[in-house]
Formats: structure tokens, sequence, C-alpha cells
């Protein structure tokens, strides 16, 4: 940086940039860092903070460091006191703004550094660091990249035809040629002084060009990383949102296969009333208990699914051939119900899972969809054991009756194995079992645990009084008419 062998020293990066946190000053989506006009993140107010604060303490370093070289007596002219701590501020103070024009900060403190050493000013210490900062963060900041290079390639040149300027000047100095040793040669005390200044300075400058680089680049792949995990997280409330909408397709569906038998039963014993009506009261009274306890199970279901239903503008799922998705199994789902539990337990078993079944309690009346429901989250519960637990694994069926609901607990332990080949999991199973746990009102748990394995919890409601069932139903839509 400088002809004389005592200012030749060049610096190391220690620090001197914080990279701002993206999304610090407001919680904006990140931008694509691909994309084309893409910059690097504005820094926030500590990282300003922060270079303030070290070029505050660069200046106050840099009048330190003039004031040792005076008293060291190592210069025989010196600059005036005022102009030197002038040119030092110069080159120092100007890195409180270095990340806000990168560039502009380089031109004035390379300029700065130059004049001060042409006018002998007694420091090259902190100097050398402040013009290695100015050049690494033009490379690190810089939005405009080709104005950057070009920026740094003028400083650059300028600075290799300052030294070649100042070398050949000592070079043709009688008084430096008095001072050095008669001595000839291909590696002479002048030839071997001039080769060190210029390795030196291509170190120096090699070294704040790369830094800069690498810190550009860095700070790119970050916001890669940033961005593919903002599009994971699109991508997987996406999922959900599909999961949902075919979990309620399917409860909607299993709903009119209910519905459906209800209103047809209805219609038969209505109908049977009416004609027995005159000849025989007590059938004809019979037929009328059947259609208003028909009419309490079909209220009670569509009171439970209405609400999860209501606001579903998801459309229907279609199959590969072009009709609708068939969600259900081939079974009639009117025949899957919680007294068929023990039958899935026993189907579990010969598929060679270790399983038991514990019914505690007597058992009462549920209404159809919600058993259902019960047979379907027992039989995710198991198959989810059977696809993510460990080999030898024991699993525990509970269903226990209680004073006012019903409790389905499936758990097991995990295994004493590990699986050869891991199932991938897309949660999607958790999600329609809660769906259908939300559709009676009842509660839902799934965890691990603590001893290993995992437990699925369910708890529903027996039942809903008619009278506050309807009383509800047209309250809202009373309230839905306003």
């Amino acid at each position: 940086m400088t002809a004389r062998p005592d200012a030749a020293r060049g610096g190391t990066e220690t620090a001197l940039v914080r990279p701002a946190t993206a999304g610090a000053v407001a919680p904006v989506p990140p931008a694509d860092p691909d994309a084309g006009g893409w910059v690097r993140p504005a820094p926030d107010a500590d990282a300003l903070r922060g270079d303030a604060l070290l070029a505050v303490a660069l200046f106050f370093g840099a009048l330190l460091s003039m004031v040792l070289f005076r008293v060291a007596g190592m210069y025989e002219h010196v600059a005036d006191g005022w102009l030197a701590a002038l040119l030092l501020a110069a080159t120092t103070l100007p890195l409180a703004v270095r990340r806000r024009w990168p560039s502009a900060v380089l031109l004035v403190v390379a300029a700065a550094f130059i004049t001060g050493q042409a006018l002998s000013v007694p420091e090259t210490l902190l100097s050398n660091i402040a013009l290695f900062c100015a050049m690494y963060t033009v490379g690190a900041w810089e939005t405009r990249r080709r104005r950057g290079v070009l920026v740094r390639a003028f400083v650059v040149v300028a600075m290799m035809v300052w030294l070649l300027t100042s070398l050949f000047v000592a070079a043709t100095d009688p008084e430096m040629s008095e001072q050095l040793p008669d001595q000839v040669g291909v590696f002479s005390p002048f030839v071997s002084f001039t080769l060190l200044q210029l390795l030196t300075n291509v170190l120096y400058f090699a070294g704040a060009w790369w830094f800069g680089e690498h810190s550009w680049r860095s700070a790119r792949e970050r916001a890669r990383t940033q961005w593919r995990t903002h599009l994971l997280v699109l991508e997987r409330r996406r999922g959900e949102e599909q999961a949902v909408a075919l979990e309620r397709l399917r409860l909607a569906r299993e709903l009119h296969d209910a519905v459906a038998h209800h209103v047809s039963l209805m219609g038969v014993q209505a109908a049977a009333a009416r004609t027995v009506l005159t000849s025989d009261p007590d059938r004809a009274t019979a037929a009328l208990g059947h259609v208003e306890e028909a009419a309490r199970d079909a209220v009670r279901e569509l009171h439970g699914i209405l609400g999860m239903l209501r606001d579903s503008g998801a459309p229907e799922p279609v199959a590969d051939d072009g009709s609708a998705a068939a969600l259900g199994s081939g079974e009639a789902l009117a025949s899957l119900d919680v007294a068929r539990v023990p039958e899935l337990v026993e189907r579990a078993r010969e598929a060679g899972l270790a399983v038991t079944f514990q019914e505690i309690g007597e058992r009462r009346r549920l209404r159809p969809l919600a058993s259902l429901n019960l047979y379907r989250i027992a039989q995710e519960a198991l198959t989810n054991t059977r696809k993510h637990a460990g080999d030898g694994v024991r699993a525990d069926v509970r269903l226990r009756w209680l004073a006012d609901e019903v409790e389905l607990e499936v758990s097991d332990d995990g295994g004493t194995g590990r699986r050869l080949r891991t199932v991938p999991s897309t949660g999607m199973g958790l999600v329609g079992m809660r769906e259908r746990v939300a559709a009676d009102g009842g509660t839902f748990e799934a965890s691990r645990r603590r001893g290993g394995g995992f437990v699925v919890r369910v708890r529903l409601p027996l039942g809903t009084p008619l009278d506050d069932v309807v009383a509800g139903a047209a309250a809202r839509t009373t309230e839905a008419d306003r």
C-alpha cells in the first residue's frame, strides 16, 4: 500500500460485517434469490449502529496509532497534527455508512488513504484496516454488482499506479540509494523490497475482494434456504387444506348414507302408521315412535356435521378415471360401527399384529355417525401402528363407556426393534381423525408416549337432547338471517 517498508502492512477481516436478519424490520415473505433483480436484504438498525461504533472506534484507534508513530520517531517528516487527524477522519468515519453507500465509501476512503500516505501521515495500521473493510463491503453489500466490480477495479488500479510511482521515486532518490546496501544480483535489497511491496498489496486486495464476494454468495445461499423453507410451508398448508377438504367430503358422503337411511325409514314407518291408523292404533303408535326416533338421530347427525361443512367450498376430488373419487371402502358404511371394533382387532391380529381389545363399562346406544367415526379412527390408528412402529410392537385397544361419553384409546409400545424401511408420514391421517372427532363435538389427542410408542385417545359425547339441538339450530338460523 505504500513505498515505505514500515507502512507496507495488510489487514485481515475481523468480524467487520454482521449480516442483517431478513424480516427483522417487517415480516414480509422472502424473495426468490434466483429471480432477476434479487438484492441482498438491507441491514437492520442494529447492523447500522454497529457500523457507526466501528467507524468511531477505528478513528480513535488511528489517532492513538498516529501518536505512537510520532513518539517512536519512525518518520522524519510528518504532516501537521490537524491535517493528519482530518485525513484519518476521512479514512475511517465514512465506514459508518458503508453498507448504505458501499461504492461511494470505498472511493472516499481510498482517496483519503492515498492522500494521507502522500503527505506522510504517520499512521498505517488502522488505515489499512479501514481500506480493507471498505473494499470488502463493496463486494458484500453493493446491490449493483457491475458497479461494484468497476469501482473495486478502479481502486486497485489506482493503488497499484500509486505504489509503482512511489517505488520509482524511491529508486531514484539518492538518500534511498545510500541507505540500501551496495549489493547487486537477482535478489538485491531493493528488488526484494519491491517484490515484497507488490506481493503484500496483491494479497491484501485479493483477500478483500474474495471475502466480499464470499459474503454475498453466502447471503444468497441463506436467501435460497429461506425461500425453499417458505415454499415448503406453503406446500404443507396446501396439503393440510386438501386433506381437510377430502375428509369433509368423506364425512358428507357418510352423512348422506346415514341420513338417507333415516329418511327412508321414516317414510316407511309413516306410511305404515297411516295405513293402520284406524284399524290398529297400537301399531300406528309404535310406527310413529320409530319415526320420532329416526328424526332425532337424523337431526343430531346434521347438527354434528353441518357446522363443519358450512364453510367448505372445496371442489369434489376426481379420480384418475374422471369419475367422482370413491373415498370409502366397498362395504356399506351403515354396517361399520363401534360394535365391529372387535372384528377389526381380530383381523389385525390375524395379519400379524399383537393387539389386545378391552371394553370397559356397559355398552350404550350411540349415534350411527359417531359409531362409524369410532370404527374408522380405530382402523386408522391400527394402520398407523403397522406402518410406523418397530418390529415386535404390541398394541392395545380400549373402549370405555362412561356416564356421558365414550372413550376410544389405541396405543402401542413402539416395538422392540427398528423398522428396516421407514414409511414417510404426511400427517393426513391425524388430520382426518381430528375432523371426524370435531364433527361429533368430541375431543381428540394424539401424542408420543414418554416410555415409547404412540397413543390416540378420542372422547365423544353419547348424545344431546333433541330439544336443545333444535333450539340451538333455530337460534343460529335466526342469527344468520339477521
